[in-house]
């Protein structure tokens, strides 16, 4: 069951951050090459691997052990992985609701 809510929220706010990136290129007025999602998601990927690199460096900097697989349901997954996916998924969307709260 965890691992069904897990994956749903993981899920969930994928959808939510493709969307608000193809928002911010739709409209933006350059002329796109590529689709607006596969730069959405070409730029989702990147921009969780740069942080996945990040936190790798720094866990070893500080000499932090973590264990090398934490297990999420049935499946075992890299925790600074999944730290980095999320932080990816979360960023367009604080991105989006920044210049709206900074308004008020």
């Amino acid at each position: 069951m965890l691992t069904v809510f897990f994956f749903f929220i993981l899920l969930l706010l994928f959808i939510l951050a493709l969307r608000a990136k193809v928002g911010c290129y739709r409209s933006s007025n350059m002329e796109a090459v590529a689709s607006p999602v596969s730069r959405a998601l070409a730029e989702l990927v990147a921009i969780a691997g740069g942080i996945y690199l990040s936190l790798v460096l720094l866990v070893s900097f500080l000499k932090i052990s973590l264990p090398e697989a934490i297990a999420i349901g049935g499946l075992m997954v890299d925790p600074l992985a999944v730290v980095a996916l999320v932080i990816a998924l979360i960023q367009p969307l604080a991105l989006v609701l920044w210049p709206r709260r900074k308004g008020r």
